[in-house]
Formats: structure tokens, sequence, C-alpha cells
């Protein structure tokens, strides 16, 4: 894969033609009482990013703020009605190969919350307990920042929120994500 990127330098990226998008990263517990983050399958019927690996989220709608279209994909694709009061922060703006400007927000859900994905959007909705976000993919193989989930292999836009996010909420630091590269797969 290395070679790969290399016959394509980076893009030209402008947010000002971009699409604007919202994400959540929405923690929740587990039957075992372990801290969580909810992650998708997206369904394979899908014009765009079909069957990856995502955080709940997608489009902004017109008069439509962020966090509030956040809310209102994460309602639609995993059933998870979250108040305003359930943000409990901001990750910074990501944009991506595909032309998304992506607002990540940070959201607390019930312990007890039942995940009920949407099968015209998302395949499948889990809980991964936040402990494998210490596990990295692996560097030798890929050389693009991903994280070992699941029995597969997560790769930026998702992973570079992830990894913000874990550096923030869970060592206390911030750290860029904005040059992460993601794979070709997702530039589409």
């Amino acid at each position: 894969m290395a070679d790969n990127l290399a016959s394509h330098p980076p893009a030209l990226l402008q947010a000002d033609d971009a699409r604007a998008a919202a994400v959540g990263v929405v923690l929740v517990g587990d039957d075992l009482g372990r801290a969580c983050f909810v992650l998708t399958r997206r369904a394979s019927t899908l014009r765009r990013h079909s069957g990856q690996w995502a955080l709940p989220g997608g489009r902004i709608e017109a008069g439509e703020s962020p966090m509030d279209a956040a809310r209102r994909e994460i309602l639609e694709e995993v059933g998870l009605e979250l108040p305003g009061s359930s943000a409990l922060g901001r990750l910074d703006d990501f944009l991506s190969r595909s032309q998304h400007l992506i607002s990540p927000f940070v959201f607390w859900a019930e312990r007890r919350a039942e995940l009920l994905a949407n099968p015209q959007e998302v395949a499948a909705a889990y809980r991964v307990p936040l402990d494998n976000l210490e596990r990295p993919g692996n560097p030798r193989r890929d050389p693009l920042l991903n994280f070992a989930v699941l029995d597969t292999t997560v790769f930026a836009p998702t992973a570079a929120i992830l990894l913000q996010f874990r550096e923030l909420a869970l060592r206390g630091r911030h750290v860029a994500v904005s040059h992460e590269e993601q794979p070709r797969f997702a530039w589409r």
C-alpha cells in the first residue's frame, strides 16, 4: 500500500468546496460495565462509502447546526436519541479526501441504551470497548493510521477522529490529526 500512496501526492483539499458532515463518538456502556464507543458498518447499498467502518453521522442539512446534525444522524442510523445535554465536547474538524468537512462531537448515552441499526444506512452497529483504542493496526504491513477493532481494521478518517478522542479524553493531550492520510478506497 505504501507504493500506492507514493504515486499519489497529498491532495490540495479546500474546505470551501467540501460537503459539511457531522459524526458522533458516542460513549455508551456495555453489559459488563465497560465504557464503549459506537462503531457502524455502512450498508453495502449506499452510493458513497458503502461497506466502510464509520462513526454514526452524515450530511448537515440546510439550517441545521453541526451538533444537531450529528444527533439526528445518530438517531437515524443507530436509534439513539441523544438530548443536547449529552454532548461532552467537540473534536477538530477533519477534511476528508472525499471532500467532506467532518465535524466530530463526543456524546454520552445511557448505559442500557440499545443500538438499533437502520438497515437502509447501517449494516450493523457495535459497542467497542475503549481499550480497543490501545491496539494499533500493523504499522509494518500498512503505513496508514489504523486501529485493529472487531477483527478488522479501521482507517482514517474514522481512525483519525478516534485517535484524537483517545489522546484527549484518555490521556489529556491534544493531537492534531488533519494530516493523517486515508486509504484510496475512502477517497471517493
